[in-house]
């Protein structure tokens, strides 16, 4: 999270120094998402794009339950993330995103 912070500090030095307001971008961040309402259904996702759970869940804080998403998404939005960017990486789960959308996204809100 402080190699995040400080990135973040120096691109709005860079922006103050070419003479704009630092919040005049839309700082940003993006991750894989793999949720699911309990592990089995975590896991069968985390298969279908050809990764591990374990490995998912140590790059990105999109994996896990609705609940350990939005706890994990918390330390990037108070460090000054705006906008997630969630990469689904199965084009074919619609219900993924339909799950995001109903379970964590009015969490963050």
């Amino acid at each position: 999270m402080d190699g995040l912070i400080q990135q973040y500090a120096r691109v709005a030095a860079a922006v103050e120094e070419a003479g704009r307001a630092k919040d005049s971008l839309t700082y940003s961040a993006a991750f894989v998402l793999c949720a699911g309402r309990d592990d089995a259904e975590i896991a069968r996702r985390a298969a279908a794009i050809g990764r591990e759970v374990d490995e998912l869940r140590s790059n990105s804080p999109a994996v896990g339950t609705p609940d350990e998403i939005v706890d994990k998404l918390g330390p990037f939005l108070q460090g000054g993330v705006q906008r997630v960017y969630l990469q689904v990486l199965d084009m074919s789960d619609l219900e993924h995103i339909e799950f995001i959308a109903e379970t964590v996204v009015p969490q963050l809100r």
